[in-house]
C-alpha cells in the first residue's frame, strides 16, 4: 500500500488536472479562426433565405424565417455563473423566453445553470464543446464536439437537443465554400442550424443604447437576435435587456423559443438509461475535478504564505541570533572547562570509526570517549581497542538499537555533561569545547551543534550540503530564538546528565530518538540552544537509495514524535508553551508545508504545458530567487563557499521531488498503521579528518558506490 497509494494518488491527480484543463479549453483546444472565402458553391436560396437552415435532407436543404412580431433572443457561449443568472432573472421579469447556445465546457462546469435554463422554459442549443472553428476540423472532431456537448446536457438537465449554432458564425448570408459543407454535415447528423439575422454586437460593449438599437428589427419583422451571456463583462447586455424587452412588448412583439416561433415540436428530447448515467458520471467527474483543483489552488496559496512566512522568519530571526551570539563580550555564563563524556554508538562502523575516534582524541577540551559497540559483526570494537588511545574505552552489548546503546553509554559515563555523536562523524579540535559552553547557563539542558556534510564532492552530496546549511542550520537559529528547537542532531549534540535523568533517558518509542528526547526536554522546562561554532562533519548518504532510507526514517520518526508529545498542546507550564508554539511550527514547517510544496511544481508543470508559459516561468524564477537569497544568506552566516549554490536550480527540480515522495510515503505509512524499522546505511569511510586536522587514510575507490 505504501507504494500503490502514491502511484494511485499521482494518477488521480494527473487525471483531474487533465480533465480540468480540457473543460477550461486549455487542452486540445483550437483557437484558430478562418477568414472568409468564396461562396460560389453555396446554393443561392440558402444565401438569400432565412437564418434557420434545415439540412437534414441532403438533397433538399431548407431555410426558415421567424414570423412577424416574434423575436427569438439567443445567448451564446454560456452558461456563465456571473451573467447567466442575471439574464434569466431579466427574462423572467418580463415573461420572455429565449434560446441559450451553450458550450460543453461551460455546461459541464455549471450544470445547475443548464438545469435552471430548461426548468424556466427556455431552449438549449449546442455550441460545440470547446468552441473551435469547425471549418478547420475533421468529421471525427466535429462528431466528438457534438457528442460531448450532448453528454454535458444529458448530465446537467437530462435532455438532448436538435438545435445547433456553429462558433464564430453570423448571418446565413455569410456562409462560404468552407462553412457550407460543415452546415450540411451538421444537418446529416440530425441538427437544425440556427444562425441570426440581427446582431446586437453586445460583445463589443458599445453601450446600452447601441445594443438596443442594433437588436431592434425594422418594422414588424420577426428576427433571431444574437446576444451573449458569457465571454466577459455582460453588464451592458443585462441592462439593455431590461429596457429592450418592455419596449418591444409595447410594439406587439412576443419573445419565444425558436421551435415555438416556427410552430415546430420542441428541440428537447429526454435522455434515459445508459446515456443519462453517462452524462451524470461526466458532470460528477468534472465537479470533482473543479472542486479538487479549487482546493489545490487554496493549498497553493497556503503553501505560498507558509513558504514566505518561513523564509521571512528564518531571515529575521537567524539574523537576530547571529547578532546576539557574535556580539563582543557575549557569554553563556562561567566558562565550562570540566571534562565531559562523549558517547559514540556504533553498529558496523569499521570504515568510519577510526576517523571518528581520532578526531575526538585531538579535542582541545578534556573528554572521555565511550564507544558503545551495538553488536557489530565487522570488528568495529577491535579497531577502536587496537588504537590504544588514552581516555577511550569500548562498551559492548548485543544489538539492541541506538537508543539502548546511548542509554548504556550514559550509564557508563563519568561526567555530568554528555556529548553524543554518530559513528560516521568527525569533530574539529574545538567542537566539544564550543558545544559545551552553553551549559554555563544552568537553564540549558541540551545544545545542538552545527552538522555539516563532509562528502559534498558529488552532486547528491552538494544538494544535501545546501539542505543542511539552508534548511537545518538556519532553522535551528530560528527555533533557538523562539525557544522551541525540535531536534538535537544525532551527529553533534550535548546534554546535561540531570536533564536526561529527569526525562528517563533515550526512548525507543520513535525512529527519531533525537527529536523525541529534544521535545521531552522542552516539556520538562529545559532550554535547548544552538552552538554555531560547534562544527561536526558527517558522511551523508551517497546513493539515492540510501538517502531515501534515511529521510524516510527521519520523516516518519518526526511524525511519531509529534504524535507522542501531542498532549503538550493542552498542558500548562513549559510543556504547554512548547506545545502551543513549537509543535505547531514543527507540524507546519516540517510536515504540512513539505507535503503541500509539490503543488508549486504541479502547477509549474501544468502552466508550462497548458498555461501561460512565460508567466509560469517568471513565477518559478521568482520563487527560485527568494530561495537563492535565503540560501546565500545561510551560506554567508556559516561562512561557506557560494560555489555549491550553482546546483540549487537543479536541486529544486530533482532533489525536492525525491523528498516529496519520501514524505508522502511517510504519511501513508503513518495513516495505514505501518511499521518502519531502523535501516543501516552503507558507509564508505570517505570522510577523513575534519578541516584543520591531519587527514587519516581514506578508503579505496572501489569501496565507494556511484551517486545514483
Amino acid at each position: 500500500m505504501r507504494y500503490l497509494l502514491p502511484v494511485l494518488f499521482l494518477v488521480a491527480l494527473s487525471a483531474m488536472l487533465m480533465l480540468r484543463g480540457y473543460v477550461h479549453s486549455e487542452i486540445l483546444a483550437d483557437h484558430r479562426v478562418r477568414p472568409p472565402t468564396w461562396a460560389d458553391q453555396v446554393p443561392k436560396e440558402i444565401l438569400r433565405g432565412g437564418p434557420v437552415i434545415d439540412a437534414r435532407d441532403e438533397d433538399d436543404p431548407k431555410t426558415l424565417r421567424i414570423p412577424d412580431r416574434r423575436l427569438v433572443l439567443t445567448f451564446d457561449d454560456g452558461p456563465d455563473p456571473a451573467w447567466t443568472p442575471k439574464v434569466l432573472e431579466t427574462l423572467k421579469k418580463y415573461d420572455a423566453h429565449g434560446v441559450f447556445f451553450v458550450t460543453g465546457t461551460m455546461a459541464s462546469r455549471h450544470p445547475d445553470l443548464v438545469e435552471r435554463i430548461v426548468r424556466e422554459g427556455h431552449e438549449v442549443g449546442l455550441h460545440t464543446f470547446n468552441h473551435p472553428d469547425l471549418a478547420f476540423q475533421s468529421a471525427s472532431r466535429i462528431d466528438r464536439e457534438l457528442a460531448q456537448n450532448q453528454l454535458a446536457l444529458a448530465g446537467a438537465a437530462g435532455i438532448r437537443t436538435s438545435l445547433f449554432r456553429p462558433p464564430y458564425s453570423s448571418f446565413s448570408a455569410a456562409l462560404d465554400n468552407e462553412s457550407w459543407p460543415v452546415t450540411q454535415y451538421i444537418g446529416s447528423r440530425g441538427y437544425i442550424t440556427a444562425f441570426n439575422d440581427t446582431d446586437s454586437e453586445d460583445w463589443k460593449r458599445p453601450g446600452v443604447a447601441a445594443i438596443i438599437e442594433r437588436a431592434t428589427p425594422k418594422g414588424t419583422r420577426g428576427s433571431i437576435v444574437l446576444m451573449h451571456d458569457s465571454g466577459g463583462d455582460r453588464s451592458q447586455t443585462v441592462a439593455a435587456l431590461d429596457r429592450f424587452l418592455p419596449q418591444m412588448k409595447e410594439r406587439g412583439y412576443r419573445f419565444t423559443n425558436l421551435t415555438e416561433a416556427l410552430d415546430a415540436p420542441s428541440a428537447h428530447t429526454p435522455v434515459t438509461g445508459v446515456e443519462l448515467w453517462k452524462g451524470r458520471a461526466w458532470v460528477a467527474a468534472v465537479t470533482v475535478s473543479e472542486n479538487t483543483t479549487g482546493v489545490l489552488t487554496v493549498g497553493l496559496a497556503a503553501i505560498g504564505v507558509l513558504v514566505i512566512a518561513r523564509f521571512g522568519m528564518m531571515l529575521l530571526l537567524s539574523f537576530g541570533h547571529a547578532r546576539k551570539v557574535r556580539r563582543p563580550g557575549f557569554s553563556w555564563g562561567e566558562p565550562v572547562t570540566r571534562p565531559v563524556s562523549v558517547l559514540v554508538p556504533a553498529y558496523n562502523e569499521a570504515k568510519c570509526i577510526e576517523n571518528t575516534v581520532r578526531s575526538l582524541s585531538e579535542s582541545d577540551h578534556p573528554v572521555e570517549v565511550i564507544v558503545i559497540d551495538d553488536g557489530s559483526s565487522d570488528g568495529t570494537a577491535r579497531i577502536v581497542e587496537g588504537l590504544r588511545l588514552p581516555n577511550v574505552r569500548v562498551v559492548r552489548q548485543l544489538n539492541a538499537g541506538k537508543p539502548a546503546a546511548l542509554n548504556r553509554g550514559i550509564a557508563n559515563a563519568r561526567h555530568d555533561i554528555i556529548v553524543m555523536m554518530d559513528g560516521d562523524t568527525v569533530f574539529e579540535p574545538s567542537t566539544v569545547r564550543e558545544l559545551v559552553q552553553p551549559f554555563g547557563d544552568p537553564r540549558v539542558g541540551a545544545v545542538a551543534g552545527n552538522a555539516k556534510v563532509g562528502n559534498r564532492d558529488s552532486l547528491i552530496g552538494a544538494w544535501q550540503h545546501i539542505e543542511y546549511v539552508m534548511g537545518f542550520n538556519l532553522d535551528r537559529r530560528m527555533y533557538d530564538v523562539l525557544s522551541c528547537m525540535p531536534t538535537i542532531p544525532g551527529a553533534v549534540g550535548a546534554f546535561r546528565r540531570a536533564a536526561l535523568d529527569r526525562v528517563g533517558g533515550m526512548s525507543d518509542d520513535t525512529l527519531a530518538e533525537d527529536t523525541d528526547i529534544t521535545m521531552a526536554l522542552h516539556r520538562d522546562g529545559w532550554r535547548v540552544v544552538y552552538a554555531e561554532k560547534a562544527r561536526a562533519w558527517t558522511e551523508a548518504p551517497e546513493t539515492v537509495q540510501q538517502l531515501w532510507s534515511q529521510r524516510y526514517r527521519w520523516s516518519y520518526g518526526t511524525m511519531q514524535a509529534i504524535w507522542k508529545h501531542r498532549r503538550a498542546l493542552v498542558e500548562r507550564g513549559p510543556s504547554g508553551r512548547f506545545g502551543r508554539v513549537g509543535l505547531p511550527l514543527v507540524s507546519l514547517f516540517m510536515v504540512l508545508a513539505p507535503l503541500l510544496a509539490p503543488l508549486i511544481d504541479v502547477f509549474l508543470l501544468y502552466g508550462l504545458v497548458f498555461g501561460p508559459t512565460l508567466k509560469t516561468v517568471a513565477a518559478w524564477v521568482g520563487v527560485l530567487a527568494v530561495q537563492a537569497l535565503c540560501a546565500a544568506y545561510a551560506f554567508r552566516l556559516d561562512r561557506e563557499r557560494m560555489v555549491h549554490l550553482i546546483s540549487l536550480p537543479l536541486q529544486q527540480v530533482l532533489y525536492r521531488q525525491l523528498m516529496y515522495v519520501v514524505l508522502l510515503q511517510s504519511w501513508i505509512t503513518a495513516l495505514t498503521g505501518g511499521r518502519l524499522r531502523w535501516q543501516k546505511l552503507r558507509r564508505t569511510g570517505a570522510l577523513g579528518a575534519a578541516p584543520g586536522n591531519i587527514p587519516s587514510p581514506r578508503s579505496s575507490d572501489e569501496d565507494r558506490r556511484p551517486v545514483a
